[in-house]
């Protein structure tokens, strides 16, 4: 059975290669601003049902579309990806030493027939208290610029993390267990991994 992932994210293609699937995937460019008023909750379910449906356009034959979109929410304002480096400051200066939440809308389109499949994973992350050092330091890397609340815990942004609380593949972006269910209920009969 064909498998596509809406994504561009080499993170999010890593969590389902590391788990043997076999897929190809179709990246999507949807505007992700959220709308006037929607909780966050809304907002990542909308742009990951949008993702999936905009990569199954033209898909002919049975498939499963993945789509994905994850927010960092603090004290309820939702983090997107920074827009700039003094943006990557703001947010990191706003989450050290601050417990967040992190949310990931999936959205499991099932074609032919256009049955669509919605979860949302919430994964509570403790930061230490950083430093301005430590901040300027990591913006200065690049890393939080294309990442939900400007920092990856799969790497440099992992050293200011002190606990975690549920799925740690939802704070990377692609809440893998949650997703296998998903497949799982949807008819997915997965091949033995490849080694």
């Amino acid at each position: 059975m064909r498998l596509v992932l809406a994504s561009a994210s080499p993170r999010r293609a890593a969590i389902l290669e590391n788990a043997g699937f076999r897929f190809e995937r179709r990246a999507v460019e949807i505007d992700e601003t959220p709308l006037p008023g929607e909780s966050a909750e809304a907002c990542v379910l909308r742009l990951a049902a949008e993702k999936a449906r905009r990569a199954a356009e033209g898909i002919e034959g049975p498939a499963f579309v993945i789509g994905a979109d994850t927010l960092v929410v603090l004290d309820g304002e939702p983090m997107g990806k920074p827009v700039s480096a003094e943006d990557a400051r703001r947010m990191l200066r706003r989450l050290s030493g601050h417990l967040h939440q992190v949310l990931t809308g999936v959205a499991l389109l099932r074609l032919p027939d256009a049955e669509l499949r919605q979860a949302v994973e919430t994964t509570a992350v403790t930061f230490a208290a950083l430093t301005e050092r430590e901040i300027e330091s990591y913006v200065a890397t690049g890393e939080p610029m294309d990442k939900a609340g400007a920092y990856g815990i799969q790497e440099r942004g992992g050293c200011f993390v002190t606990r975690i609380e549920g799925c740690y593949f939802n704070v990377v972006g692609l809440p893998l267990a949650r997703l296998c269910r998903m497949l799982r209920d949807s008819g997915w009969e997965q091949e033995p991994p490849q080694a």
